[in-house]
């Protein structure tokens, strides 16, 4: 896991033209994906979480339904294929055998690409209890290297910046897009604040060093989102900082706030009054367009219009930049490409159609559910880093209504892998002392 997801964060952060970059972390998932797909099998594992095995299952198949060849009478006759089977007959081309998708190459490397979200979840539900968290020490670690890459690429010129599409001058970290950065940052976030405020549970003094580096860990987060600058980062800045304290308020105990917990408030304050103070006028700079209109907002009519013209089925995963070239007005045209709809929901609509929609169902059930039974827990190391992980996971949701944070392969296995911690809360504190449920002794104390 510790290879994987340090695959991830320094060879996952773009979304296109880096193909041989990415191919290495869908690589580097495949001994973990056999090896946690081995340990999951098992009557009791597979009991306890019938549903989000369903849903990993049911996610990993829609590809390849959509790569599945068809009859030409059943294709031509597949709403919004009408101008490709047209584009046969003036080629004069019999129509054959062709799958749903209209892009199969692309919906190909969907499929590769849920390879390593699909083994971090799975390894997520097998490992000791120990080792969860050190992950989170580990997701922390390098969030706050890619914060420091970021700041040293403020005066380094194009030398720093791992991604050709990157426009030099952003804050990106490990990645191509500065509003990816800014979901990582706001991601470790709830993480740091729990690890902070789980110490005030003990009497000793000696754990009150980790809530002082939370303090200074989330002090420096904030202080990067003000100069990443991202719209979106900015925005769920509050809500994800109030979650977070409340979190940590359940960590330390619940009860009256102490006065280490209301540091911790604090410090995150402080670190927000500089930013206010020292990067206000750049950062409102970025909400100011002078009159002109939001590209993205402009065109969501345009992609939802192409979305109906697909349905039920979707015009196949990966399609999205084929089909929008498509159907863009001609007085849209300019120099920008418009390679992603800048949300999630919208174009999945578009690539998946109903059952797309209806996986989105599911997880929002599974979400609302073991969210609820994470909350409703009692303190405790496991039951913390489930909170914690509810924010996360709501952040990238909230985030990929405007954006497309999930398409990096980064931001996809550190969601899986929260995913996976909150999947958790559906076993007893017994339970989650072992590696998975019915599992023996020698196969808890087996290497991750």
């Amino acid at each position: 896991m510790v290879v994987l997801l340090a695959f991830s964060f320094f060879l996952g952060g773009a979304s296109r033209q880096h193909e041989l970059r990415l191919a290495l972390v869908e690589l580097a998932a495949l001994p973990l994906l056999v090896a946690a797909a081995a340990a999951c099998i098992n009557p009791a594992f597979i009991a306890r979480h019938t549903l989000a095995l369903a849903l990993i299952g049911l996610l990993a198949a829609l590809p390849l339904i959509q790569l599945a060849p068809l009859p030409p009478q059943i294709w031509t006759g597949l709403p919004g294929r009408d101008q490709a089977a047209l584009a046969l007959q003036l080629a004069d081309i019999t129509p054959g055998w062709l799958p749903l998708t209209l892009t199969p190459d692309r919906t190909w490397r969907s499929f590769l690409a849920l390879l390593p979200p699909i083994a971090i979840f799975l390894a997520a539900l097998t490992i000791r209890r120990e080792f969860r968290l050190r992950l989170i020490h580990l997701t922390l670690a390098l969030t706050m290297l890619a914060a420091l890459l970021g700041v040293a690429q403020l005066g380094a010129g194009e030398r720093l910046y791992p991604w050709a599409t990157t426009s030099a001058g952003s804050v990106v970290g490990f990645f191509a897009n500065r509003n990816h950065m800014a979901t990582l940052c706001l991601m470790a976030l709830p993480f740091a604040a729990v690890l902070g405020a789980r110490v005030l549970r003990h009497d000793g003094r000696p754990g009150h060093s980790m809530l002082w580096l939370s303090i200074l860990f989330i002090g420096l987060m904030v202080v990067a989102l003000g100069i990443i600058r991202s719209r979106a980062g900015v925005i769920l800045l509050v809500p994800t900082f109030g979650a977070s304290i409340l979190a940590a308020w359940v960590a330390s105990g619940r009860g009256r706030p102490k006065p280490l917990l209301l540091a911790l408030l604090g410090g995150g304050a402080v670190a927000a009054l500089l930013v206010v103070v020292f990067a206000l006028g750049p950062i409102l700079a970025r909400f100011d367009t002078s009159g002109a209109p939001e590209g993205r907002f402009e065109n969501w009519p345009t992609v939802m219009e192409a979305a109906n013209t697909y349905l039920p089925l979707g015009s196949g995963l990966g399609s999205f930049d084929a089909i929008y070239r498509s159907v863009e007005p001609l007085e849209r045209l300019d120099a920008t490409h418009f390679n992603q709809a800048h949300n999630e929901y919208l174009e999945s609509w578009l690539e998946t159609g109903w059952l797309g929609a209806g996986l989105l169902i599911v997880f929002i059930l599974w979400y609302s559910r073991r969210t609820w039974q994470a909350w409703t827990a009692r303190p405790g190391t496991d039951r913390d880093l489930q909170r914690a992980a509810s924010i996360a996971i709501g952040v990238v949701v909230l985030h990929s209504a405007a954006d497309y944070p999930l398409r990096t392969l980064t931001i996809a296995t550190l969601f899986a892998l929260y995913c996976g911690y909150l999947e958790l809360a559906a076993r007893s504190d017994n339970e989650l002392s072992a590696a998975a449920p019915g599992s023996t002794r020698r196969t808890s104390r087996s290497r991750p």
